[in-house]
């Protein structure tokens, strides 16, 4: 049976997703926001919640989703992503944020009114930490407001990848888990302000994860 055979990718991902759920009952995780907690999202207000694709296994594992749908990729490990997010009830469609993923997008809308997304907008191939136009798109047609997120870990293992790493926090480290205002998007942008707005929230989001290093740069100074 080969490694991409679909049963053998289901159920390592469910594996792989019993082993993170052990590990994170041992982290000391801290969710600051400053309007919408992803975790604990409520009312008629919906929401596109931005991670990188290096903090995804944090943005997964670090709270229990009440009404998330992920975007994955359409590529082999997205496989894997797709059965490990299945695996703690978090919804799947598969796709991009991309030139190529606009079908994936189209059917985030029409599939699931009632439902936040959470999209990683630097995949599937890149370049790392740098925002596609697609989650503004998304935002664009759906009326939800963008909300940047930033992720980090006291102590962590960095597993390199092809074009990005991930990163999994060690047992009993800290954890700071930031989610920004949400952003606005206007509907019906023209090119031109499309790309204005992602460079809006690329902004934010390297803003934010100077942030989420200082907490933890201070933790560390007060336990010094």
């Amino acid at each position: 049976m080969r490694f991409d055979h679909p049963v053998l990718v289901r159920w390592s991902a469910f594996l792989f997703a019993q082993a993170i759920r052990l590990l994170f009952r041992t982290l000391r995780i801290n969710v600051i926001t400053q309007g919408v907690n992803p975790y604990d999202a409520s009312g008629e207000t919906f929401y596109i919640f931005s991670c990188w694709h290096d903090s995804a296994l944090i943005a997964a594992f670090g709270g229990r989703h009440r009404r998330t749908v992920a975007l994955t990729s359409q590529h082999r490990d997205g496989a894997f992503v797709a059965g490990m997010l299945e695996a703690i009830r978090v919804p799947v469609v598969r796709g991009s944020t991309g030139k190529r993923g606009s079908q994936a997008l189209r059917q985030m809308l029409l599939r699931n009114e009632g439902h936040d997304f959470v999209v990683t907008p630097d995949g599937p191939r890149g370049p790392k930490r740098t925002m596609s136009p697609g989650v503004v798109f998304l935002a664009s047609r759906s009326g939800r407001h963008i909300v940047p997120t930033a992720f980090a870990c006291q102590k962590a293992w960095i597993i390199p990848g092809s074009w990005t790493d991930l990163v999994i926090p060690k047992p009993f480290s800290q954890v700071y888990s930031l989610a920004g205002e949400p952003i606005a998007v206007a509907p019906e942008l023209s090119k031109a302000e499309l790309l204005e707005v992602v460079s809006q929230v690329q902004a934010k989001m390297d803003e934010l994860d100077t942030i989420a290093r200082s907490y933890l740069k201070s933790s560390r100074s007060s336990t010094a």
